[in-house]
């Protein structure tokens, strides 16, 4: 009968040692309330070992080894999902235990620490004895609780982003069979202890395989065995009922147990209650093996090779106490997994060392991270700052408008000498031209005025090399010249006698609506003999050149004042023009009595600010950084057009660049590999910088980017250079949202208002199709110029629409002109 009985048990307890495959369970957390005295006897254990090792006025990099389930999002953060081991603080589950050591340290208040890094005792057991042996990527620890971690492809962890390298995962394995899945092994003792314990359903598997019920595991059996006479002659002594008794250290020693429960036995007794601490013991190891067999199985396939080779570092009593515990241990992994060569090393400073080994990698990464944020500190622009790049806007608006400081001035308020808004009573047939980048427009446009106003447009675009646009002034209208005359044809009307609009997005000094003197090329061009002429006699000489249609240039159109005439023919209350694109401008209904280069005091004429300038004298240099000077200096008009090439979409990925050049010399980027395509300048365009600030767009996807631009990052480089792109678009859009408030208070003070609703007519690509640039932008607005109610309305061609427009209402006032006279 008592060979039955242990022959049974035997059975019971050996079945894990033939499971192979092992799933692991995944563990929630819910929030938590505050703390108890814990993390203040912690707080007061640090300060006493600081004050012997007499370095309490050092404010050293801490690891915290915390042994219990944590969920973590970062190495310095970790939420305690649940106690166990018996542990049973209050208000602890829940919450971020360095929060609650902080609190209590700071609580202390006569020493400081700066916790770097929170680690399991699993983790620090695996990276202490990777120390030692670089192949150790697996983590067991078999003691008073047990618990695993492994090293796991990053791609493969969904709640992190990324897909480069690996991660070590701690598996809190002690809660395996928490959802039934091994209920089917485990035994009425294991099902006695688990209803006596502290957290009854809950680390099921550690219940079954660790040093802290070990023993217990023992007592139970035995008081069966003696209840159904077969162990001491049926006695029953109250030592043998006392819970605890029999302690995990005496299963080795098997007279021990014996003496301390006050039996007499007998050889057979003896002999007996050594195979059942054999059988609970090896039933331990066969646990453990089997699920250790599952994660080096994982790890197998993860490396996609026929025989593993690996370590696995090993701390815990068990181990220390009994030893057969380790033999048994190895043989069965070897039975499990075969097709691997396993070595097993003892931790011999348990997780101390690797705690601190984590530290010491936390602190040099903190390290790194305090370096880009110092660098990035410079784009940050505070309130204060911004309220004053509005100031110094407003005082070289003041300059650009007086007589005796505008030619001075850098902000230089041209004159357009568009005199009003569309009334909706334009109306023909008006051809419009389109220069301003590298592409150029021919535009047929129908404005139908009246009650079923409408405007129908045809158009087609033709490139303009860069040899034209930085060849000479002649060759650039000819090239013009001639994709008027493909057009003309293109509609059939080359015999008709158009008005036509001439949008021309640079800046231009203008005595009258059709005439315009080029101040100075922007974006790229280049062309020769053009600055200080009339670009309109230079286009009308093109075609007088050509010698096959006739054109009657009406208007000379900057495209931000054609933005603002679009918006303002749908909504009458659009008095400002913006553009946010390649370049950036802003232009706005002035006061005709303060715009003292022009002659007359009546109503009001728009203004072509040519904001891009502003800052050219000087004036931004205190929130100008060295890679904005870089860039300055590596284009093709340095020491102009400061503010746009701060704000504008042909600058920001330029200015990306350079401060992703800096950061990978200092080796925070790139494996501080500086490759070819880095070296090319414009090669970060705009686009991508929208692209990459996508809230909808992953790491990986961002990694992908990356790699079409010949950059081979990682997810790290990706993290780092999603925030330089978010925060060098964030700082366009504040300066040009500090500009823009500087307008329309100008305009509301003009018109004596306490408050000011008003419109802007806004186009760009920076604007339009930058994820986070217009919301910025506004808010900035909003937050500078409290007393303005700002709409803003996304202009639909401003440059083409809008330029007919202007044509129209040209029109319109130069036959209202000629009846006065």
């Amino acid at each position: 009968m008592f060979c039955n009985f242990i022959q049974k048990l035997f059975m019971c307890f050996l079945f894990v040692a033939l499971q192979h495959d092992v799933p692991f369970k995944s563990i929630k957390y819910n929030g938590g309330v505050t703390s108890g005295p814990l993390f203040d006897h912690v707080a007061d254990c640090l300060g006493d070992f600081m004050e012997k090792q007499k370095i309490k006025d050092k404010k050293l990099p801490v690891g915290f080894t915390f042994s219990f389930p944590c969920a973590q999002s970062k190495l310095d953060e970790a939420v305690l999902v649940t106690w166990t081991k018996k542990f049973k603080a209050s208000g602890v589950e829940g919450m971020d235990v360095v929060k609650l050591l902080n609190k209590a340290i700071k609580k202390r208040g006569d020493y400081e620490a700066d916790i770097m890094a929170v680690v399991n005792d699993t983790v620090g057991t695996m990276m202490t004895c990777g120390f030692d042996d670089q192949r150790c990527e697996v983590g067991i620890i078999i003691g008073t609780g047990t618990n695993a971690c492994y090293m796991e492809e990053l791609r493969h962890i969904d709640l992190v982003e990324g897909d480069e390298g690996r991660m070590c995962i701690n598996t809190e394995w002690g809660a395996f069979g928490d959802n039934g899945l091994i209920e089917d092994i485990r035994t009425e003792f294991d099902r006695e202890i688990d209803r006596g314990s502290i957290n009854p359903g809950k680390q099921l598997f550690e219940k079954m395989a660790s040093g802290m019920y070990m023993g217990e595991l023992v007592r139970l059996i035995l008081v069966k065995m003696a209840k159904e006479g077969l162990l001491f002659e049926g006695r029953i002594t109250p030592e043998l009922l006392t819970k605890g008794k029999i302690e995990t250290k005496h299963v080795s020693k098997c007279m021990e147990i014996l003496t301390r429960l006050g039996v007499e036995p007998s050889d057979e007794d003896c002999l007996a209650v050594q195979h059942v601490c054999t059988i609970v013991s090896f039933r331990s190891a066969n646990l453990i093996a089997a699920t250790l067999g599952g994660i080096l199985a994982r790890l197998k396939e993860n490396k996609g090779v026929a025989r593993l080779r690996t370590t696995v570092g090993i701390d815990g009593i068990f181990l220390l106490s009994l030893h057969r515990y380790a033999r048994r241990l190895h043989k069965t992994v070897r039975r499990l997994v075969p097709d691997s060569d396993v070595r097993f090393l003892l931790s011999e400073s348990g997780s101390a060392k690797g705690a601190a080994m984590v530290t010491a990698v936390a602190y040099r990464l903190t390290e790194q991270a305090r370096q880009i944020q110092q660098t990035m500190a410079e784009f940050r622009l505070s309130k204060a700052q911004l309220l004053e790049v509005k100031k110094r806007m407003r005082v070289e608006i003041e300059r650009g408008l007086k007589k005796d400081s505008h030619k001075e001035a850098t902000v230089k308020m041209l004159p357009t000498f568009v005199r009003s808004t569309p009334d909706g009573t334009e109306n023909g047939d008006f051809l419009a031209l389109d220069l301003g980048g590298t592409n150029f427009r021919v535009l047929l446009v129908k404005i139908r005025g009246g009650k079923k106003r409408s405007v129908e447009m045809h158009n087609k675009i033709y490139a303009i090399p860069i040899e034209v646009m930085q060849g000479t002034g002649e060759e650039l209208f000819d090239h013009i010249v001639h994709c008027i005359s493909d057009f003309l044809d293109y509609m059939g009307m080359k015999s008709a006698r158009l008005p036509l609009g001439f949008t021309f997005s640079f800046p231009c000094h203008q005595t009258s609506l059709d005439a315009g003197i080029l101040v100075t090329w922007t974006k790229g061009f280049k062309a020769t003999d053009c600055e200080g002429e009339d670009v309109v006699e230079l286009l009308r000489d093109a075609i007088k050149r050509k010698e096959e249609f006739e054109l009657d240039v009406v208007a000379i159109v900057n495209d931000t004042v054609g933005t603002m005439m679009t918006c303002a023919y749908e909504e009458p209350t659009c008095e400002v023009g913006l553009i946010a694109g390649t370049g950036s401008n802003a232009c706005y209904m002035e006061e005709t009595k303060n715009i003292e280069i022009v002659d007359g005091t009546e109503g009001r004429m728009c203004v072509n600010m040519e904001w891009g300038a502003f800052g050219d004298n000087g004036c931004l240099d205190d929130i100008r950084t060295r890679y904005d000077q870089a860039v300055d200096e590596n284009s093709l008009n340095e020491g102009k057009q400061r503010y746009e090439k701060m704000c504008s979409g042909m600058y920001l990925g330029e200015i990306v660049r350079q401060i992703l050049i800096d950061l990978t010399k200092r080796g925070f980027l790139f494996r501080g590999q500086i490759s070819e395509t880095l070296k090319t300048r414009g090669i970060f365009e705009t686009k991508f910088l929208s692209q990459i600030e996508s809230d909808r767009l992953a790491l990986l996807q961002v990694r992908a980017i990356l790699q079409q631009l010949g950059l081979d990052s990682t997810c790290d480089d990706s993290i780092i250079v999603k925030e330089v792109c978010g925060t060098v678009s964030r700082r366009a859009a504040q300066i040009c949202g500090a500009g823009m408030a500087a307008v329309v208070d100008k305009i509301r003070e003009n018109r004596g208002m306490d408050h000011l609703d008003i419109t802007v007519g806004v186009d760009g690509t920076l604007y339009k199709l930058h994820p986070h640039f217009s919301r910025i932008f506004q808010q900035t607005v909003k937050e500078l110029a409290p007393k303005c109610d700002v709409n803003f309305l996304l202009s639909e061609d401003g440059s083409g629409k809008g330029a007919a427009l202007i044509t129209a209402v040209g029109c319109r006032q130069r036959e209202l002109e000629a009846q006065q006279h």
